[in-house]
């Protein structure tokens, strides 16, 4: 499967000495790797020779291999950043020598800002996206986004796929293999493997001092919270913690990329907002198994539908717009009087308002709050995203696309 991360890889390592490619466990990083980089020296650091080739001597390492070597799991042997500025200096205005991954944002970003500032560049990577599931190449949603296209431009966005296909990659989410595989009792296993691997091996790692069985708690009961505004007091009191503790919870679970933090978005507030942040997990198929729904029939039923398909729809926009190459911060926002926005997205193209539906078709009456919103900050569209089958502009202002045009 061609991922769509390979042309910003590719541009990033004719313009950096080094590129990080950081993102959860088992979301194909390596595998990207090996397909751009077939010569390359490939070094991973949870195999143990590879980890004493580099401990003994990470200076010497690298001068006697100063280009074309990738280091997977770079955090594991956090004094390989101070020797790669050193390495990446000695040669300053060579790019595209080293290739670096992490999947702990948490320890990785703290040791590039310290070490390597100014010398990386970083890509976020995700499991599969709709798209990247079915061999598609990048919506063009993206570009118009980034070049601030007229709302017309818009309605040329066509859906590309079935609902039934949409379905089933909500349903079962986009880690690679187990959507390779396609088999449900591999894929039940590989989950329950994988969520105990993360609880049991690499969180020890990265914190020795974790209380393991608070924190397999908390896992529980991410799958509850997600899509939800979050209360630390109310988590601290479920897990009979502290609150300082429950918020390094969320950080920990935010950093090695499980869960993904959405700050509420209080800039020019004219209103009173809430500001609780908002926080779902990253993956749908993960959340299902620990929501324990076997198909879509049971999902359909659940209470928690609706928060699911939202995070779904938000981790694919932010996916695309990652792989895109663009700088965005995303947010919620909510009033105390109730009006609500799923995502709002800010970057180089201004301010943008999404709101995500389920259902086929939407209500105008509904779209009060984004109406409000993308008038009092003057913001240049908002966007409705839901199971229409055509793009539909609904006003001069609002258009509503399909999510199977992603």
């Amino acid at each position: 499967m061609k991922r769509h991360a390979l042309p910003l890889l590719n541009e990033l390592l004719g313009l950096f000495p080094c590129v990080a490619i950081v993102g959860v466990r088992q979301c194909g990083k390596t595998t990207l790797i090996k397909e751009l980089l077939p010569a390359w020296k490939i070094l991973d650091l949870e195999k143990i020779a590879d980890l004493d080739a580099v401990q003994r001597d990470p200076d010497l390492f690298l001068r006697l291999n100063p280009r074309q070597v990738a280091i997977d799991e770079c955090q594991l042997f956090p004094a390989m950043f101070a020797a790669l500025r050193v390495a990446i200096d000695s040669q300053r205005s060579e790019p595209g020598r080293f290739v670096i991954t992490g999947s702990s944002s948490t320890e990785l970003i703290s040791s590039i800002s310290e070490s390597l500032a100014g010398r990386i560049a970083i890509i976020e990577m995700g499991p599969l996206s709709l798209a990247e599931a079915y061999e598609l190449p990048p919506s063009p949603l993206y570009r118009l986004i980034e070049d601030r296209s007229l709302l017309a431009q818009f309605t040329e966005l066509v859906p590309r796929l079935s609902l039934d296909q949409v379905g089933k990659y909500w349903m079962h989410g986009g880690y690679p293999e187990p959507w390779v595989k396609g088999q449900a009792r591999f894929r039940k296993l590989w989950q329950q493997n994988y969520l105990q691997t993360y609880l049991d091996r690499d969180l020890p790692r990265l914190f020795p001092a974790l209380d393991r069985q608070k924190f397999r708690l908390f896992v529980q009961m991410l799958a509850q919270l997600s899509g939800n505004i979050i209360n630390y007091s109310e988590v601290a009191r479920a897990l009979g913690v502290s609150q300082p503790t429950a918020r390094d919870y969320f950080h920990i679970a935010h950093g090695t990329y499980l869960w993904r933090h959405l700050p509420p978005y209080e800039k020019d507030a004219t209103k009173r907002v809430v500001k609780h942040p908002k926080g779902y997990l990253r993956d749908s198929g993960l959340l299902h198994y620990l929501l324990h729904l076997r198909d879509q029939d049971d999902l359909m039923a659940h209470p928690r539908m609706g928060q699911s398909w939202e995070s779904t729809v938000i981790e694919t926009l932010l996916r695309g717009l990652a792989t895109a190459g663009m700088d965005v911060r995303a947010y919620h926002y909510r009033t105390g009087a109730g009006a609500e926005i799923d995502l709002v997205l800010e970057g180089e193209f201004g301010l943008l308002p999404v709101e995500i539906k389920h259902s086929g078709r939407t209500d105008s009456r509904s779209l009060r709050a984004l109406r409000d919103f993308v008038a009092e900050r003057g913001c240049l569209y908002g966007i409705v995203i839901n199971n229409d089958e055509t793009v539909r502009q609904l006003d001069d202002k609002l258009i509503s696309l399909p999510f199977s045009a992603l």
